[in-house]
């Protein structure tokens, strides 16, 4: 039996504004009965690096704020630290970038809470039965949250194809340590010429794995747990992540953390794309380049797998943006994200998911 995905188009009355159609799509996947009275509510989304302007706006999450507080939720605005340095790899400058960004307690209504912590170490092993992993390091408040709406934005992605549902809660929802393992079979290096020896690193590894050697740190691969705290502790930003797995396989292991992420959570869960300005690249990069395709409208449903094939259905059945480098000649019916991302197989992750029982890629597409 195919899985219901309902969506929303972005056309509007002054009778019915977007805000209604959201409200309209949480009330179709049975929101009620996934909110638990005075529960915790960690509504997953991404709070896009400085720079960027593609993310999801924030008059929508207050939308989703207000409906979690009418039935009794404690809702909370919540992602998870970069692997990588930049404006949201550690908790302090991670919610500035999201206050500079519009989600202010003033503007949503709900407070933010930095899923794995300070630094990216606030994780909480979850046994699977995966192929790859037998247990995955999910972050602290996703784990412990009664229940979750992961908000979306359907977008480009160089080691997916496309990022939607399933990476939000794959990567999304991993501690700094399941970042890397995704990303990573090495653990981080040195490089030399950026680092000064401050000896901060080898101060904070609790496992002896950074070492000084001629007045420079290095990080001895015998003893490093792939944590991958050094990363984010060092000053310089000399520790760097050996980027070094390949597409296939890293779509496979987001996808067994993404069943990690969603182990406790049975019937407690929603998944809302966001199909609109459909950027090329990941919202982690500090800049949006012009929409692969023009905005498309919002889908809601309980099947994580069905979610992502409707949306990437969805894209490939526009015409191509004229304004796009990537898509301005790519007709209606054609792959806009192979476009893009030539070498990337995006079936794979929707393959692999569906294998691993996260939901099933036939879905029925229900318009409101």
């Amino acid at each position: 039996m195919a899985s219901t995905v309902y969506f929303a188009d972005l056309r509007t009355t002054i009778d019915r504004n977007l805000l209604d159609k959201v409200g309209a799509l949480l009330e179709k996947v049975n929101l009620p009965k996934r909110i638990k009275k005075r529960g915790t509510v960690a509504i997953k989304l991404h709070f896009g690096e400085r720079g960027n302007t593609a993310y999801v706006r924030p008059i929508f999450l207050r939308r989703i704020v207000e409906q979690v507080k009418e039935l009794g939720g404690k809702p909370f605005l919540s992602d998870t630290n970069t692997l990588y340095g930049g404006s949201r790899s550690e908790a302090v400058s991670h919610l500035g970038t999201a206050v500079e960004h519009g989600f202010a307690f003033s503007v949503v209504g709900a407070p933010i809470i930095i899923a794995d912590g300070l630094v990216g170490n606030a994780a909480i092993k979850v046994p699977i039965q995966g192929k790859i992993y037998q247990e995955v390091s999910i972050a602290h408040a996703i784990y412990y949250a009664d229940s979750l709406i992961v908000v979306t934005h359907f977008k480009g992605h160089e080691l997916t194809g496309f990022g939607g549902t399933l990476k939000n809660i794959g990567m999304g929802c991993a501690s700094r340590e399941g970042k890397l393992s995704q990303h990573s079979t090495l653990g981080p290096k040195v490089k030399r010429k950026a680092c000064v020896g401050c000896g901060t690193c080898v101060e904070w590894c609790a496992y002896g794995a950074p070492q000084m050697r001629d007045g420079k740190a290095f990080i001895n691969p015998d003893t490093c747990v792939g944590c991958g705290e050094c990363i984010a502790i060092c000053p310089e930003g000399a520790i760097q992540i050996q980027w070094n797995e390949a597409a296939p396989a890293f779509q496979r292991k987001m996808v067994e953390y993404a069943l990690g992420t969603l182990k406790n959570k049975d019937k407690r869960t929603v998944f809302l794309n966001f199909v609109t300005q459909v950027s090329p690249y990941c919202d982690c990069y500090g800049y949006s380049d012009a929409p692969l395709v023009g905005d498309v409208g919002i889908l809601a449903s309980d099947d994580p797998v069905a979610i992502d094939q409707a949306s990437v259905d969805l894209v490939n059945a526009q015409p191509g943006n004229s304004f796009s480098t990537h898509t301005k000649d790519i007709p209606v019916g054609a792959d806009k994200f192979r476009a893009v991302h030539r070498e990337v197989d995006w079936g794979i992750q929707l393959a692999y998911a569906e294998e691993m029982g996260l939901g099933m890629r036939e879905y029925k597409l229900v318009t409101i």
